[in-house]
């Protein structure tokens, strides 16, 4: 097996952008808000969200829920999908299939930890090309799990793989990640070093850029001309998700509430959430997480042992040690402890 080694002194970790970027951009704003903020956003989900419906129906052998205090953390699956549609396919303005049998897979998947205190989280990639078992069909990349059977195989997957059960499911397209970015007014990234994205014909030069959605969308699918291909990608996706967190909405929208409602009507048009998921429980869930900072975000990814290749395909290896390591970290809701031992996996602020 060939490819970079996974161990605590690599000094890189990957990750992938977040579709539940609104939801906890959201739980740090509204603390800061007049009451009437969540009195709209429960308005706003219940009016543009659109529902999944059965998504946990007919799952057996799964993870059990933890006990005592870690049972209250929530675990929600975040799908991003790669289906190139000329419409949109998840939220309120989904004018085509959210899923369509292999017609597309799962570009972006990660597991957002939410700590039972509620004051702290935890963004946790798994690269799409993770070689797994995915449930009935073998050996498989874990993306093609949405394509063999949309979220519910996605979901299995994900449980046997890390052992950790999910609570939530929530998807997005590519159409809902350029809003989301446009609706904060673009974005300003760091290129380190000027690279070429050779497919899409796009150089980038070193020093600041700042974009705007479709911009953005082009920054975070480069893969072609980048030290580590796809998992450079990654820690783009990675980067986006932390500058939109820390920067363009946390100042911005606390100074304009008009420009906050405006952003909950994006977020709440363009989200795909499984059908358990009630507004109450969301609008909870924001409530709760009033002195949420996201200062207590942690972005980490699954420890990768290297790559390879499975037939014609080109994968990635997981490391299952440390994988264990930070799967029973989540499921002990203890990510920021296990996050304090091995700094070097969380994002740095400059990637490739």
């Amino acid at each position: 097996m060939s490819g970079t080694p996974d161990d605590d002194a690599h000094p890189r970790s990957h990750n992938v952008r977040n579709a539940l970027v609104g939801l906890l951009v959201c739980c740090t704003l509204l603390a800061a808000v007049p009451a009437g903020a969540i009195l709209y956003l429960e308005h706003r989900l219940s009016e543009n969200v659109t529902r999944i419906p059965g998504v946990f129906d007919g799952l057996d052998d799964r993870p059990s829920r933890p006990t005592g205090p870690a049972g209250a953390a929530l675990n929600v699956l975040v799908v991003g999908t790669d289906r190139r549609s000329d419409v949109p396919t998840t939220g309120s303005d989904a004018r085509a299939a959210s899923w369509v049998p292999g017609a597309q897979r799962s570009d972006a998947l990660m597991i957002l930890h939410i700590a039972a205190d509620r004051r702290s989280a935890a963004i946790i990639s798994i690269p799409r090309d993770t070689w797994v078992n995915v449930p009935g069909y073998g050996m498989h990349k874990i993306n093609a799990a949405f394509s063999f059977a949309g979220p519910s195989l996605t979901i299995a997957t994900v449980e046997l793989l890390t052992d950790v059960r999910i609570d939530h499911l929530a998807v997005i397209d590519w159409s809902g990640f350029e809003a989301l970015i446009d609706a904060v007014g673009g974005i300003t990234v760091t290129v380190p070093a000027t690279v070429t994205d050779s497919v899409h014909g796009i150089t980038w030069a070193a020093g600041e850029h700042r974009l705007d959605g479709a911009q953005a969308l082009d920054y975070v699918s480069q893969r072609h001309g980048l030290p580590l291909g796809d998992l450079d990608r990654i820690q783009r996706q990675q980067v986006v998700l932390r500058t939109v967190m820390q920067d363009a909405l946390h100042q911005e929208m606390r100074k304009d509430p008009r420009m906050l409602y405006g952003f909950l009507d994006t977020v709440s048009q363009h989200l795909s959430l499984d059908s358990g998921w009630s507004t109450k429980q969301l609008v909870a869930l924001v409530v709760s997480m009033r002195s949420f900072e996201t200062a207590n975000l942690r972005y980490l990814t699954m420890p990768v042992a290297g790559f390879g290749t499975e037939g014609a395909e080109s994968v990635v290896y997981g490391a299952r040690r440390q994988a264990r390591g930070l799967w029973g970290a989540v499921i002990a809701d203890e990510v920021e402890a296990w996050a304090a031992r091995h700094q070097r996996r969380l994002t740095p602020a400059t990637v490739s």
